[in-house]
């Protein structure tokens, strides 16, 4: 099952990241997809904020990979745009394992890499309202179900 969540600005995208954040587990993956301004590292800053990591959290876009230790758990916020798929010397499913909470942005681009068990979030614009977001959660297993039932 979807949930759909509606966002109408970027306090709505750091609420909705905060409650997932409420939800976490060691060892949680979050997909994030979407087009480019949708709210991607948005959602991430917000959930960040919540695990009270007190750096500034920046899309790792050049980076590939950004860790942050100074939270509840570690945090590993990944951008894989810039890696046209190309991502089998990087490691990036032993951070699935590594006791922290994994991030992907543009997580769609790297499909075969990603876990069976994990949560998509999807962002798109709205038509109607340039700051209008629809954000589809779409879990991949039971814990990701129960994280979605007790969010939305």
């Amino acid at each position: 099952m979807d949930y759909k969540v509606v966002s109408y600005n970027e306090e709505d995208t750091i609420e909705l990241a905060q409650n997932i954040e409420s939800e976490k587990f060691r060892n949680m993956v979050i997909c994030l997809m979407g087009d480019l301004g949708t709210g991607k590292t948005i959602f991430t800053k917000g959930f960040a904020q919540a695990m009270e990591i007190d750096e500034e959290v920046t899309s790792p876009t050049f980076n590939i990979i950004k860790e942050y230790t100074t939270g509840e758990l570690p945090l590993y916020h990944m951008d894989v745009y810039r890696l046209d798929g190309k991502v089998e010397d990087l490691g990036i499913e032993e951070y699935y394992k590594r006791r922290g909470v994994t991030i992907i942005e543009w997580a769609d681009m790297i499909e075969d890499y990603l876990p069976k068990n994990r949560l998509d979030i999807k962002f798109k614009n709205s038509s109607e309202d340039e700051n209008k977001r629809i954000i589809t959660l779409i879990p991949h297993g039971k814990k990701y179900e129960d994280v979605c039932e007790d969010v939305v």
